[in-house]
């Protein structure tokens, strides 16, 4: 078993985190992984309204008595979502970890942990991850270059992005973009990172409520089938190349505004894509893993399965790699 501070802060077996994705983070996958070993979250604006977060919460606790997180993306928005009545539903629910993302947390990881809860922020970059350590945060997921939905700005890939953030970090944190088997969660540990955050390979589950169809066509992409768009109002996203998002990048190309694009890009659209199994219905996340993910298995397998690969691996090095004494001191051949 690999036990790491994240591990051991969360209360789980395995290093391994199920991303928190917008209309894909429901009580059966969530409750799949955690049953596992892993870490589930449930996405709390996946529900329409507080209230229905609630009843999806009871579903999870249902489930599985393992630990179990929920997300709550805090956006920008004229109209946003009741946060305070949502992260209040967290709080009486009885939940003890909880990931931000998006805007400014400080409000809410304060009053989160006022209530024992452990508190983990996605962030895309080292200053974000060092400001989340000060205001509170507990652990840190961070996203590199590779990850579907928001990578941020800064276009810098995990092979630097864990080691850089490992470096700069003294709580724990977990590595997301890019991950999809045991070699990933082994290379992730070995660059410093407590475990690894996993999206795209996890909407390729049985459990996952993503439409079939979808997941296949995610199973028989590469790693060249996404597309990044909205790079010029510097909110880049990764989403999966089809004529929306080919669509979206023309129109942004030839000097387009958001107001250009909105109707192509909202969300909605999105949710039906995973809905309905239309891929062109409107633009949908995948991240670069993809080109990794080759079936559809159980979420509980793939946890287990992931984290005995990773085993497999640190321990397949002590044969593949020799470390020899030289004349001139320890080399290696």
């Amino acid at each position: 078993m690999l036990t790491t501070r994240f591990t051991e802060l969360c209360g789980i077996e395995h290093p391994i985190v199920q991303g928190g994705m917008m209309f894909v983070g429901r009580a059966e996958l969530a409750a799949a992984v955690s049953n596992a070993g892993g870490l589930g979250i449930i996405t709390a604006l996946t529900q329409p309204t507080p209230d229905d977060l609630a009843a999806e919460i009871a579903r999870c606790q249902a489930l599985t008595d393992r630990p179990f997180g929920v997300n709550i993306t805090l956006t920008l928005s004229i109209n946003p979502p009741p946060f305070e009545e949502y992260r209040q539903v967290i709080i009486e629910s009885g939940v003890t970890i909880v990931e931000t993302a998006g805007s400014d947390p400080t409000v809410h990881i304060e009053h989160l942990k006022q209530h024992g809860i452990t508190v983990i922020h996605k962030c895309t970059s080292v200053a974000h991850a060092l400001k989340a350590e000060r205001i509170g945060a507990d652990a840190v997921s961070i996203d590199g270059f590779e990850c579907a939905g928001h990578p941020g700005e800064d276009d810098i890939p995990g092979l630097v992005l864990i080691p850089a953030t490992a470096d700069a970090l003294n709580i724990p944190f977990v590595a997301s973009g890019g991950f999809a088997d045991g070699r990933g969660l082994a290379a992730a540990l070995a660059l410093g990172a407590d475990g690894i955050n996993m999206g795209t390979r996890f909407m390729c589950t049985e459990e996952s409520p993503v439409h079939d169809n979808i997941k296949q066509l995610i199973v028989e992409g590469t790693e060249k089938d996404t597309r990044l768009i909205m790079r010029q109002l510097r909110n880049s996203m990764r989403v999966s190349r089809n004529t929306v998002s080919d669509e979206v990048i023309a129109i942004l190309g030839q000097g387009g505004r958001f107001r250009d694009i909105k109707e192509l890009v909202a969300g909605v659209r999105g949710r039906r894509v995973f809905a309905e199994g239309d891929p062109e219905l409107g633009v949908w996340t995948v991240g670069l893993s993809q080109g990794l993910i080759h079936d559809i298995p159980s979420a509980g397998s793939l946890v287990q399965r992931i984290a005995a690969d990773a085993e497999s691996v640190i321990r397949g090095l002590e044969n593949r790699v020799v470390v020899a004494e030289t004349a001139a001191g320890r080399g290696v051949r």
